[in-house]
C-alpha cells in the first residue's frame, strides 16, 4: 500500500449508507476517519456538522448512493456544501456505487438523463474529483468536466476464481446482448470463452429468453454483470443455463443492489454462489448461503493515496493475473 508522501493534511469522512467499507478503507491506507454529525429534524430534512477542522485540507468522502437513494446522495451534497463553506482545500467524492447511472440516454422521448444531472449538481456543489467504481455505462465520466477516476472491480471478482480454483471448464456467460462487453473482459481475466443468452430486450429480461449462443453444456458457467437489483434476471439465466446441460451456475457482480425479494429469490435459484463487492452493504437479512462478499477496500484505498500523491492510477485496472489484460 502507498504511503502519503506530502506533509499536507489528507482526511477522510464518512457519510451512513456505507460506513463499513469506509472503515476498511480507512484501516488500509492508516487514516482515521474524522469526526461528522448527521442527524435529521422530524420532517425528514438532514443536518450535517463536521466537528473538527478542515480549512486547507484535502478531504475524502466516502459514500454509496444506494438505498435510500434520495436520502444518500442528499447526505453527500449537505456535507460537500459544509466542506465548502469550511474552507477544505480540496473535496473529493468517493462513490463506490454511483446511484442513478442507469439513467445515461435517452431510450425513449421525453426521459430525463438523470447520471448527468447527479454530475451537474456534484460540480455545482464545489467537488474538485469524484473516485467511483464499475459505472453502469462508462460514458458517465464523459458527464463531468472534472477529474473523474474510474476503478474496476472485475480483477478482485476474478481472483476469487483464481484463489478457489474454479479455472477448469469455465465459460464466461452475459446475460443479455447488451452485457458482452463485459462479458468479454471478464472471460479474458479467466481465459475463458464466452457465451450469451439470447434476450433482446433492453428494459427487462424476457422470462423465456429464446436461446443460449455458445456451448455451455458440462461447462462451469460464470454469469457476469454490473449490478444485481431485483435478481430476475440471474434467477431466469441460471435455469435457462441449467436447461442447456451447465454443470453448475455462478453469479458475479460489483453491486448488490439487493432491491425487494432479491435474496429470496438467488437464495432459491440454481445458482451456486453469488460472488459481489462490498461497494454496497448488505444488511443482515439479506444475506444468504450462496452469497461472497469480496471487499474493495484495499483497492479504493489504494487509489485514494495515489491520487494524494499525484502516481498514476492506471495500473489498478490491470489484474495481477494477467497483466497483459486492461479492462476497458
Amino acid at each position: 500500500m502507498s504511503e502519503a508522501k506530502s506533509g499536507g493534511d489528507i482526511k477522510l469522512f464518512t457519510l451512513n449508507t456505507n460506513r463499513p467499507l469506509a472503515e476498511k478503507i480507512a484501516a488500509a491506507i492508516n487514516i482515521p476517519l474524522s469526526p461528522s454529525t448527521i442527524s435529521t429534524f422530524a420532517d425528514g430534512e438532514i443536518a450535517i456538522s463536521i466537528d473538527e477542522s478542515v480549512r486547507g485540507d484535502e478531504i475524502y468522502v466516502i459514500q454509496s448512493v444506494s438505498d435510500p437513494v434520495n436520502s444518500s446522495f442528499m447526505q453527500v451534497m449537505i456535507m460537500v456544501d459544509a466542506l465548502r463553506r469550511a474552507s477544505a482545500g480540496e473535496i473529493n467524492v468517493v462513490l463506490p456505487y454511483y446511484g442513478y447511472a442507469r439513467s445515461d440516454r435517452k431510450a425513449r422521448s421525453r426521459e430525463p438523463i438523470t447520471a448527468k444531472l447527479v454530475a451537474n449538481f456534484l460540480q455545482i456543489d464545489g467537488v474538485d474529483r469524484v473516485l467511483t467504481l464499475d459505472l453502469h455505462a462508462d460514458q458517465v465520466q464523459g458527464f463531468f468536466n472534472i477529474p473523474v477516476d474510474h476503478l474496476l472491480g472485475a480483477p478482485l471478482l476474478a481472483k476469487y476464481f483464481y484463489t478457489n480454483d474454479l479455472l477448469d471448464n469455465v465459460v464466461v456467460v452475459a446475460p443479455d446482448h447488451a452485457g458482452v462487453s463485459r462479458a468479454r473482459n471478464f472471460a479474458e481475466l479467466l481465459k475463458a470463452p464466452i457465451a450469451i443468452i439470447d434476450n433482446r430486450s433492453e428494459d427487462q429480461f424476457d422470462p423465456e429468453p429464446d436461446s443460449v449462443i455458445g456451448s455451455v453444456a458440462g461447462k462451469r458457467a460464470v454469469l457476469v454483470d454490473d449490478m444485481i437489483d431485483t435478481a430476475d434476471r440471474m434467477s431466469v439465466s441460471a435455469n435457462i443455463l441449467k436447461s442447456a446441460g451447465a454443470a453448475d451456475v455462478y453469479a458475479v457482480a460489483t453491486h448488490a443492489v439487493f432491491s425487494g425479494n432479491a435474496a429470496q429469490t438467488l437464495s432459491e435459484s440454481q445458482l451456486k454462489k453469488v460472488i459481489v463487492t462490498d461497494s454496497i452493504v448488505v444488511p443482515e437479512e439479506k444475506q444468504f448461503d450462496q452469497l461472497e462478499v469480496i471487499s474493495v477496500a484495499d483497492l479504493m484505498g489504494e487509489a485514494i493515496m495515489r491520487i494524494h500523491n499525484n502516481q498514476p492510477v492506471d495500473e489498478l485496472f490491470i489484474s495481477k493475473q494477467n497483466p497483459d489484460v486492461k479492462l476497458r
